[in-house]
């Protein structure tokens, strides 16, 4: 008999001491005996501040939480990018009839980024954690928070006198996808356009107003001209005439790199995918090439956003130099295409930053050999970023 109780004993207390992350959902009940761990129900809702502040005057935050839950809660812990804040004071008994908890305190911020952690420990030990991360934008980071991304992403497939092409029309399209979905840039799709319509859509683009860090990615992809004998490079229209002497219906690499100089987005970034498109570089028209570099070492993430646009930004980067370059398979994308959503699905990286740097490392075995410069009024050590925000 007494082996019996002992072993009973052994028993109940095998079942106290499972680990209460692996028996949530385990009730167990006798006469005397009613022990639930089932996870209990919450909703965590940030009253102030939002997600995302901008230009704040003060680095003093008031931080203001309401909890709904069907728990006690014993204890409030806020940590400031991972590191834990005097927990007196925090929560008290609400008296809003929309939250069981609130949690009220001031909080001193850094400049930039901070991720403010909420950890609240109910009386079961069950912990009921969100977390909000809060941009200080004061001084140099002002800009850099408040800057918008546009995309006009150019692509003709159909032509009146030229080949259609199979690829361009999808690739723009996986492109305008991923700007959009990953790096949150406003795009405006343009395909099957005319020179004319063309030249309207950026003069529009061109009486746009811009913050200093606003940035404008322009992607053109589609058949491409040089002539030999006027040394010039075209973008083909869909309207442009085969054996055209004049070239009155192509666009001009001329033209378009005046137009696009002119834009007044401190920060551009072209790329063609186009046969001769390494012609925009008159440098290479005339039979020299040449590549980029990168201009900076990693840095903290608003810092080196910072840097990166200091400087007036005009660069491009194209499918190839002075040559045709190829459409690819059909139903799949060029290999130009292929390497640059390759770069941009590589999400930035473990820091979530892609620079032309970045995308040159990527698509710089693509053959033929893709060419990356500068053109008009790019001022030395500009740079353009891609940042992840989903």
């Amino acid at each position: 008999m007494n082996k019996l109780k002992s072993l009973l004993v052994l028993v109940l207390i095998g079942i106290s001491s499972i680990p209460f992350v692996c028996a949530q959902d385990f009730v167990v009940r006798t006469d005397k005996i009613d022990v639930d761990f089932t996870k209990p129900d919450f909703e965590v809702v940030w009253i102030n501040p939002e997600i995302f502040i901008e230009q704040m005057d003060s680095k003093n935050v008031r931080i203001k939480i309401g909890i709904k839950t069907n728990a006690v809660i014993e204890k409030v812990t806020i940590y400031i990018n991972d590191l834990p804040v005097s927990n007196r004071g925090f929560t008290k008994k609400s008296q809003q009839e929309d939250y069981d908890e609130l949690i009220e305190h001031s909080l001193f911020l850094n400049s930039g980024s901070n991720v403010v952690k909420m950890e609240a420990i109910t009386d079961e030990g069950y912990e009921i954690i969100d977390e909000r991360t809060i941009t200080i934008a004061d001084g140099a980071y002002a800009d850099i928070v408040t800057r918008r991304n546009f995309a006009l992403i150019i692509a003709t497939g159909e032509y009146d006198s030229w080949s259609d092409l199979t690829n361009p029309i999808d690739d723009a399209r996986d492109i305008a996808r991923e700007l959009e979905d990953t790096y949150g840039f406003i795009v405006e799709p343009f395909e099957n356009k005319t020179q004319e319509q063309i030249l309207l859509k950026l003069r529009e683009y061109a009486e746009k107003s811009y913050l200093p860090k606003d940035q404008l990615f322009i992607f053109f992809a589609g058949h491409g001209h040089f002539d030999e004998i006027n040394g010039e490079g075209y973008i083909v229209t869909k309207e442009s005439k085969l054996n055209d002497l004049t070239f009155s219906s192509y666009l001009s690499h001329n033209i378009l790199r005046n137009r696009i100089d002119n834009i007044p987005s401190n920060h551009i970034f072209l790329t063609m995918d186009a046969c001769f498109g390494g012609t925009f570089d008159p440098t290479i028209a005339k039979g020299s090439a040449r590549g980029g570099d990168s201009m900076y070492d990693d840095v903290g993430m608003l810092e080196l956003i910072e840097r990166k646009l200091r400087y007036k930004t005009r660069q491009f980067l194209t499918s190839g130099g002075k040559e045709y370059v190829p459409d690819g398979r059909p139903g799949m994308n060029s290999p130009f295409a292929s390497k640059l959503l390759e770069a941009l699905r590589s999400d930035g990286g473990p820091d979530g930053i892609l620079t032309i740097a970045d995308i040159k490392g990527y698509v710089e075995l693509a053959n033929p050999e893709p060419r990356l410069g500068s053109f008009g009024s790019n001022v030395a050590g500009s740079d353009f970023v891609f940042e992840r925000v989903n």
